[in-house]
């Protein structure tokens, strides 16, 4: 029997921060984090592995015209981003908010 090897921790994240950069992949990766209801920190987390993937806050900020320590405090792990400061986040990666019916199940 063949032995696998176990991908380091590293690997995968190098691996996650060069598929997110795909606009398609980012928006997925995101609605997927909107979907956890029971965790609401996880659309941060995402925002963050995004904002990782494209540039950093620094150039983010520049993009956006937000203040770079606000996008921090707005992303951190107490965070709670106005909606206005979400779609600018958003807008500077090339995406945008959506909403869509919710399917039955």
């Amino acid at each position: 029997m063949a032995k696998r090897k176990v991908a380091k921790s590293g690997d995968y994240r190098k691996y996650l921060l060069g598929s997110l950069k795909d606009p398609e992949e980012a928006a997925a990766y995101i609605n997927a984090a909107l979907d956890e209801r029971d965790d609401p920190e996880a659309l941060l987390v995402a925002l963050r592995n995004v904002i990782e993937a494209h540039d950093g806050m620094t150039s983010l900020a520049f993009k956006s015209g937000l203040n770079r320590v606000s996008l921090y405090r707005m992303l951190s792990q107490n965070g709670n981003p106005r909606l206005e400061s979400l779609s600018a986040v958003l807008q500077a990666m090339g995406l945008r908010l959506k909403v869509e019916q919710k399917v039955a199940s």
